[in-house]
């Protein structure tokens, strides 16, 4: 069955390839791309505090005045934080997903444990146990998973992605 985009379906595998290329270049330098993204977060924490800040003022009058007033000066104070330490901002960023994935690794392993009498409870299991391993991991390779963790993860999502983009477009070919 035609779609409006099966004329187009190089345009998707091009997408593909570049996002592709983009994902090894940032897993060669993964480095740089973690210290580049730290800085990026640092940013975008800095713009939503200075519109929480915003939001405070311009709704004054109900309860949670102080509350929104404090959250929108701790987004600011940590956006600034992490851009002017990148180093040290994407190791607390890599400790705070070491500690997500060991909490939910763990979580995983109780809930099929305690429902074993389902069918593929030991796939979740065993996902639980990679995380849960994983996590383990990141944090005693610290400080040095810190540098590369965040760079990586946007590499392998680089690829992952392009995969996706380029079987989407040969699937789109063979419908032309």
């Amino acid at each position: 069955m035609a779609t409006p985009f099966t004329q187009r379906w190089g345009l998707f595998v091009l997408l593909g390839a570049v996002s592709i290329a983009l994902g090894i270049f940032a897993w060669i330098d993964a480095i740089s791309v973690t210290l580049a993204s730290t800085i990026v977060i640092g940013i975008l924490l800095v713009v939503a505090g200075a519109v929480q800040l915003f939001h405070a003022f311009a709704v004054r009058d109900w309860g949670g005045f102080v509350l929104s007033m404090l959250g929108g000066v701790l987004y600011i104070v940590g956006g600034f934080l992490l851009m002017e330490e990148p180093v040290s901002g994407s190791i607390i960023l890599t400790v705070f997903i070491a500690a997500c994935l060991i909490i939910s690794g763990t979580m995983r392993m109780v809930i099929a444990v305690r429902h074993r009498d389902l069918n593929g409870w030991w796939i979740v299991l065993g996902g639980g146990l990679i995380s849960l391993l994983v996590g383990v991991c990141l944090y005693l390779t610290l400080p040095w998973s810190g540098l590369w963790l965040i760079g990586t993860f946007i590499a392998v999502e680089l690829i992952a992605a392009g995969i996706g983009w380029i079987q989407f477009g040969l699937a789109l070919r063979t419908l032309a």
